[in-house]
């Protein structure tokens, strides 16, 4: 088994790919839009990919809701953003902590029933004004605590529907001015000032079990490589300062 996550083209494996996967032996696959026609479509193509590995290899997808959801309607639910759960944790806390908490066992019970196990989320990165619309109201808020209280509901809400959540995008995305799908993005700030906000929801969900890096350049820590590729980053911080020691994946290359 090689670590490693795979996709594929359409709603069903050609032989091409059933003949790839069963060669390289990936630890698991990833979903995309492109993949989900209906949810018969997809239980067959979940049962598929693990039949061309041999075993209940690890299905994962990116549903967090909002603009980011891969699962569309009318065949599936569709699910606010969670940056909507934020604004309303600012009026009603007690009020946005139940609706998340159900929003995010409605999207486990959705992608349970159609064979994946593991969804790229929660968005534990903040929201801040200058940062690049890639990330936006797919934070929670630009306050560290409020993502602490909204990101570990929706942790337990996935777990407790049988679903592995992932944190990302480690150690923090929300300062990056650049989206990391098409450029490298830098971040300027100091080991003290990530710590002071940056970090926080990371490391206050650090028993997560999975968490993803991002593709991004903190230049006073390491400047010559971003966290996927730092040993600085993933050992020092993400390991080390944060405390994070769970699988870790690096986002989509």
């Amino acid at each position: 088994m090689k670590a490693c996550i795979f996709g594929c083209e359409s709603y069903v494996l050609t032989d091409r790919e059933r003949a790839f996967f069963r060669e390289t032996d990936p630890l698991g696959f990833i979903l995309f839009e492109r993949n989900c026609c209906d949810p018969d479509q997809l239980r067959r193509l979940t049962v598929s990919l693990r039949e061309s590995v041999g075993r209940e290899a690890l299905i994962l997808i990116d549903e967090e809701g909002g603009r980011v959801q891969r699962m569309k309607t009318p065949k599936w639910r569709d699910s606010p953003a969670p940056g909507v759960f934020g604004d309303l944790f600012e009026r009603d806390p007690t009020g946005a902590l139940e609706l998340a908490s159900i929003n995010a066992r409605l999207i486990a019970e959705d992608l349970y029933d159609v064979g994946i196990d593991v969804n790229c989320a929660p968005c534990l990165d903040l929201r801040e004004p200058y940062g690049h619309r890639v990330i936006g109201n797919r934070s929670f808020s630009s306050d560290p605590d409020t993502v602490v209280k909204l990101g570990r509901i929706w942790i337990d809400g996935l777990r407790a529907g049988g679903v592995i959540p992932v944190i990302k995008h480690l150690p923090g995305h929300g300062r990056a001015r650049e989206d990391s799908h098409y450029d490298l993005p830098m971040v300027e700030a100091s080991l003290e000032e990530l710590d002071a906000r940056d970090f926080v929801p990371f490391t206050m969900c650090r028993d997560n079990p999975i968490g993803m890096t991002g593709h991004i350049l903190f230049t006073a820590l390491d400047n010559e490589e971003p966290v996927t590729l730092s040993r600085t980053m993933v050992s020092d911080v993400v390991r080390g300062w944060i405390g994070f020691d769970g699988l870790l994946l690096t986002d989509d290359l």
